[in-house]
């Protein structure tokens, strides 16, 4: 089958943590291509049900034009660890979806098809294989997702951002495997800290920002500890609080914002401002997915991290949270020890400016080096020109 090499498919979904990395290496692949005077197209596979087509859809590049030039919404099913009546009718979702993806990648025939992970990647990437068309794949945590130990099957090479996840793996399997870091959105390097002031209504003050997050949902966990220490925090930094869509207590935030004054900022959610809002933080406050960590890490920015653990998650978040503890870059609450006492302990650290630049220093040393989304769009762009 002759591939095109004027087009690429980018699979993967379920969440923004599957597709904003993977917009990053689209629009830098764009951006090379355009300097090669060859000009591609990208497409994008996601979840036919939930949030991938409204992100995919929406997303520009530093150009202001559409990232992807088309989306196709497959049927899919979650792979879960554990047992739960809902695996045996998610089978017939990942069938589907291994159809519907079929189909599409046959029809079209892209030159080359890069994952970003997430249950909905895992039938594309598998049809690709099968219709010999190149399989490319990312791996943002420090251990592998499940559906990235799928993946990895079918992949030509998989991308990983730390050096150790690469060592835990075979020695055949490293000779499939290059580090390159987390791609990041472009914004993120191009980031203006007094717009971000601007945005947040701060002019003038002698405290340290302390910007608390917990993903676009919220995390309770973190609310309620930011709650329960609020005469501490104010006292020592101004507080901007993202409390999430879902987890927020728009009641109780109006009541402290009122009590506070300019030394307490909520927000159910911050969008397209964010890379500002994150560039003029003193400190970040959040959980240890490895996107809002590297965005954080990008623009060195002193963590204190609560990473998710318990019988809920695969503890990707702990092994993010310690392997940059380990480092110097952040300090860590993790289990019992995310309460009062070690929240006050941990940004008691990071109060006097000589501190936080040592933490600073330290995230310098993990993110320097070739920006990874463009690290990954070369090695896909050579790939197209190899295909015949």
């Amino acid at each position: 089958m002759k591939l095109n090499k004027n087009l690429v498919f980018f699979t993967g979904g379920g969440t923004g943590g599957h597709i904003y990395p993977g917009l990053a290496v689209a629009d830098e692949l764009k951006a090379i291509s355009k300097s090669n005077n060859h000009n591609i197209s990208i497409n994008w596979i996601g979840c036919s049900k939930g949030m991938d087509k409204n992100i995919v859809d929406k997303a520009t590049g530093p150009d202001g034009n559409k990232t992807v030039d088309k989306f196709y919404g497959i049927p899919s099913g979650k792979l879960r660890r554990y047992f739960s009546l809902k695996n045996f009718s998610d089978l017939f979702r990942i069938a589907g979806g291994f159809f519907a993806a079929y189909h599409i990648l046959r029809k079209n025939k892209p030159a080359v098809l890069f994952s970003k992970g997430g249950f909905v990647s895992v039938p594309p990437c598998l049809a690709a294989r099968l219709l010999h068309i190149p399989v490319y794949t990312h791996e943002c945590d420090f251990t592998l997702g499940l559906a990235n130990r799928l993946n990895f099957k079918s992949a030509d090479c998989m991308f990983v951002s730390y050096d150790e996840t690469k060592a835990r793996l075979s020695v055949a399997e490293q000779k499939r495997v290059v580090v390159t870091g987390n791609p990041i959105r472009p914004v993120f390097y191009n980031t203006n800290p007094q717009k971000g002031l601007e945005f947040l209504g701060i002019k003038e003050t002698s405290k340290p920002v302390l910007l608390v997050l917990g993903g676009s949902s919220g995390a309770r966990q973190i609310n309620e500890l930011v709650y329960d220490n609020i005469d501490f925090l104010t006292e020592n930094f101004v507080v901007v609080h993202q409390t999430g869509l879902l987890n927020s207590d728009d009641n109780r935030s109006a009541v402290l914002s009122e009590k506070y004054g300019d030394s307490y900022k909520p927000y159910n959610f911050i969008y397209k401002e964010m890379p500002d809002v994150v560039s003029c933080a003193d400190v970040i406050l959040s959980r240890a997915g490895a996107n809002s960590i590297w965005e954080a890490a990008v623009l060195h920015k002193p963590m204190v991290l609560v990473p998710l653990c318990g019988n809920g998650t695969r503890g990707d978040q702990v092994d993010n949270a310690e392997f940059f503890k380990s480092h110097g870059a952040a300090e860590v609450l993790l289990g019992q020890q995310a309460d009062s006492e070690h929240l006050k302990e941990s940004l008691s650290k990071m109060i006097e400016k000589e501190n936080r630049i040592v933490y600073s220093e330290a995230l310098k040393k993990l993110t320097e080096g070739e920006i990874p989304a463009n690290k990954i769009a070369k090695i896909l762009f050579d790939k197209i020109g190899e295909e015949k």
